[in-house]
């Protein structure tokens, strides 16, 4: 039987351990010269390699700065050097559009994506999602690792999908909420939480854990993720990287990586 107290203060060290890793690592890259630009935590991995080939193509670099989408907006807010802001959803964008934060008439809904449900890579976990399907019974005890749900994209997408599939109820107090989706990640990754919800994307990046279901898309809102220029941003070269996002050799990145394109290249 698992103490419930010992394993809540195991989860919280490994969430602070998380925090303060994604920090050490993701944290602000800012760079004279550079296109910086704040990205939802689940782009990393494709947006790293896109970032690798606009540096070969032009010789230019972008410093990519990942986090949940809601602490970007709100690091924008208070002055945060950005150039972009690549968010995983579309209110955060409204949030700086409304703020007059980013550049009028610029915003772009480049990609789409899908919210999974992972377990370890050892596990053989497994559950068709659907309309009260036996997620808490799945848990057990265990916990499901989840972007914060109040404000990380991931997590407001995944909070929708189990409330609309009548399944939120049974494991609201089993949540284990994260500071981002690639933090949720981890805590499966690791051990830490038996299962979690993260983006297709996500699950495809870490070989440490598997796919155990699909949310239906009518779950949830769709998924979108939307790019534009920081109103305050001065380099000559952001426009050209926003334009390099939607070019054909970037779109087959992000293709690989999982995405779903909302444009065609350039």
């Amino acid at each position: 039987m698992i103490n419930r107290r010992a394993f809540n203060t195991k989860l919280t060290g490994a969430l602070s351990a998380i925090a303060i890793l994604v920090s050490a690592t993701t944290g602000p890259a800012l760079a004279a010269g550079k296109v910086t630009v704040f990205a939802a935590a689940s782009l990393k991995t494709a947006l790293d390699e896109v970032s690798a080939a606009w540096k070969a193509e032009t010789g230019k670099e972008a410093a990519n700065s990942y986090a949940a989408s809601s602490a970007l907006a709100k690091q924008i807010e208070e002055g945060a050097p950005a150039d972009i802001f690549f968010s995983a959803d579309l209110d955060w964008m409204t949030y700086l559009a409304d703020r007059n934060l980013v550049k009028p008439g610029t915003d772009l809904q480049l990609l789409g994506n899908e919210i999974v449900l992972i377990a370890p890579a050892d596990s053989n976990a497994e559950l068709k999602i659907e309309n009260g399907f036996p997620l808490a019974e799945l848990l057990g005890d265990g916990r499901l690792a989840m972007g914060d749900v109040k404000a990380v994209p991931a997590g407001k997408y995944g909070r929708s999908a189990l409330e609309s599939l009548g399944v939120w109820a049974s494991v609201e107090s089993k949540i284990a909420q994260a500071e981002n989706v690639r933090a949720a990640l981890k805590l499966v990754a690791t051990g830490e939480a038996p299962l979690g919800i993260v983006y297709r994307t996500d699950a495809m990046a870490e070989p440490a854990v598997r796919i155990a279901g699909i949310f239906p898309a009518a779950s949830h809102k769709p998924i979108v993720y939307p790019v534009a220029p920081v109103v305050t941003s001065t380099n000559p070269d952001t426009a050209e990287f926003v334009a390099f996002l939607q070019s054909a050799r970037a779109l087959e990145v992000f293709k690989t990586q999982g995405f779903t394109l909302l444009v065609s290249g350039n």
